[in-house]
């Protein structure tokens, strides 16, 4: 059952996202970066706001990260944790909750990022508004996509594409099981809906 939008949804917000922003090279593990200019998009509007951000991860343990959108200017806490085998994991320190994340949101309406958490039940995820069936179409289209940008396949060719080249069958198969899974929910959906029809005629 999908939920009432009593609540505000999340992904209407901005996101900053350590591990992506570190991938892209905006910021930089053991170095001072900034100022760097991020943006945020959407499908339907194009660019719907746009930041610039400092980060200092020199330290081995603790550093900094500044985001300027407009007038407004946050400062949050950088904490790095030692890796099992090797080299430090850094994370955001959440300004409210003091938790230790990879990713801040800050939803519409709202004055400051802080982790999921700090926003309780007045936020929610868009799979959260869906029904059963749109969010299994939702994640079968999400799998299908991540594998076929992985492997170069056109999205529209396949239903689910072969393994992508250096990606472990591990990671391949779960994904796999994960789809079929979707698949099954579709199927009981579609049988649930024949049988209410059955009954009508």
């Amino acid at each position: 059952m999908s939920r009432d939008r009593y609540r505000v949804c999340l992904q209407d917000g901005l996101k900053l996202d350590l591990n992506r922003l570190a991938a892209q090279g905006i910021v930089r593990r053991g170095a001072s970066t900034g100022p760097a200019g991020i943006s945020w998009t959407s499908d339907y509007w194009g660019e719907i706001a746009s930041a610039l951000i400092w980060a200092d991860m020199r330290g081995h343990r603790e550093g900094f990260f500044r985001i300027r959108l407009g007038e407004w200017d946050q400062h949050i806490a950088l904490s790095a944790t030692p890796r099992h085998f090797g080299g430090r994991q850094w994370y955001f320190v959440c300004p409210y909750m003091n938790r230790h994340v990879s990713v801040l949101w800050k939803p519409p309406g709202a004055y400051s990022f802080a982790c999921r958490q700090k926003w309780g039940r007045q936020v929610a995820y868009a799979s959260q508004f869906m029904a059963r069936d749109d969010r299994a179409h939702r994640g079968k289209a999400k799998i299908n996509a991540q594998l076929c940008r992985k492997g170069g396949f056109d999205p529209d060719e396949w239903d689910i594409p072969p393994k992508p080249k250096w990606m472990r069958w591990k990671t391949y198969d779960r994904a796999v099981k994960k789809y079929d899974r979707y698949d099954d929910v579709l199927d009981e959906g579609l049988s649930a809906l024949m049988a209410r029809l059955g009954r009508i005629v």
